[in-house]
């Protein structure tokens, strides 16, 4: 029984860590797309080896961005061109297709996230927000604690002597 217990959990084992890693290989794309994850008013950058090395240029066609022309890069048979995120585009997942001469055609994505509002809070930046109630509040609950725990460290000292 235990034996097949141990194989079980082997085997659940195994297929969680051989899953993710097979989808990650079912993912992979002919297409670069860099940064996957971009704002609105960002460049992003596609390029790609798929066309083949005599082809030196390729047209995409981004669903947020519009027209990507694709030019020789610095590695022989690598495709490069660049889009810009517009600015009303509004949060997901886009596609991205690349179409090669005679008839080959590559399609991947990227996605489009807001940019955070305001300013990052965060360490010992100030005490916005917090009025004089709040602190006396706070430095008499910090009082009592110490309090408690002093008279309940007198009480098992004196404890410890008397027995």
């Amino acid at each position: 029984m235990r034996s097949a217990r141990i194989l079980a959990c082997s085997a659940l084992t195994l297929c969680a860590l051989g899953l993710p890693a097979a989808a990650a290989g079912a993912d992979e794309s002919d297409v670069s797309v860099s940064p996957q994850r971009a704002f609105p008013g960002s460049t992003i950058t596609v390029s790609t080896e798929v066309c083949g090395p005599d082809v030196t240029y390729a047209k995409g066609q981004a669903e947020a961005g519009g027209q990507i022309n694709l030019t020789e890069g610095q590695d022989s048979g690598e495709l490069v061109g660049d889009f810009t995120v517009p600015e009303s585009a509004e949060d997901g997942v886009y596609t991205i297709t690349v179409k090669c001469p005679p008839r080959t055609r590559v399609e991947t994505s990227f996605q489009v996230v807001s940019r955070p509002e305001g300013a990052v809070r965060g360490g010992f930046g100030g005490a916005e927000g917090v009025n004089g109630t709040q602190i006396a509040v706070g430095s008499l609950l910090i009082a009592g604690a110490a309090t408690g725990g002093a008279l309940t460290m007198r009480r098992r000292r004196f404890a410890g002597i008397a027995s």
